[in-house]
């Protein structure tokens, strides 16, 4: 028998959080791992939490830090979070300058920090990057009873959305290059479908089933691939 230990560190996207349409209310998706990864049993470890920056991460990561040298792996997924703005504050005040929760010199910072702090403990980081976002979708759900007026001319047109959180993903990118962190591209596998937006939620940034569906056979595609199976 094949058996294998992993952790993961992430956010929502790492908990597999989807938005239901009928309720607007969010569940966690149910994945056969056992099959994904071709194993016939696998443990997993799921510290991923709603909201979870990569500041938060490096706080659970510390807090688990005796952990980590029994897991094969950890997988760091996160970003999504730390390139987000105060969508209220920009909506009452488009005039001024606004900083995401993390800004991406303190987004490195961290994220090297985290992964030092696993390997210092003795466990293998794997990193993922973002799976994209539909700007008009995502749009629409953060000015929910705003002034999206507003928040439109802050941002200048509704693609900057987009093109914000891909200066995140390029930073994971780069990140995982220049600490030698195998890196599993999940953003590629939606971004090759013509309507990639038909794997995300209606709030354009959450994954829906089929979106987790395509996460997961690419993580377990990509994985035996980096660890060898």
């Amino acid at each position: 028998m094949r058996l294998i230990d992993i952790c993961v560190f992430g956010d929502s996207i790492g908990k597999g959080i989807v938005l239901q349409p009928e309720t607007s209310r969010y569940k966690v998706v149910k994945i056969n791992f056992e099959k994904i990864f071709g194993l016939e049993e696998i443990n997993i470890k799921n510290y991923s939490m709603f909201g979870c920056t990569v500041s938060k991460g490096l706080s659970k990561i510390k807090r688990h830090a005796t952990e980590l040298m029994k897991y094969k792996s950890i997988f760091l997924e996160l970003g999504g979070n730390d390139c987000d703005f105060n969508w209220n504050e920009i909506a009452e005040n488009p005039e001024k300058e606004h900083l995401p929760k993390t800004p991406i010199i303190e987004f490195r910072r961290l994220y090297e920090n985290l992964i030092e702090e696993i390997r210092s403990n003795g466990g293998s980081p794997i990193m993922i990057n973002l799976p994209p976002l539909d700007p008009k979708r995502y749009f629409n759900w953060i000015s929910k009873n705003l002034n999206k007026k507003a928040i439109l001319q802050w941002l200048g047109d509704i693609n900057m959305i987009y093109r914000w959180q891909e200066m995140y993903n390029v930073e994971v990118m780069l990140l995982a290059s220049k600490m030698d962190v195998p890196i599993i591209d999940i953003r590629s596998a939606f971004l090759k479908n013509n309507n990639y937006s038909d794997f995300l939620c209606y709030d354009g940034i959450h994954p829906n089933d089929d979106g987790y569906e395509l996460i997961y056979k690419t993580i377990g595609e990509q994985y035996m691939f980096t660890v060898g199976y």
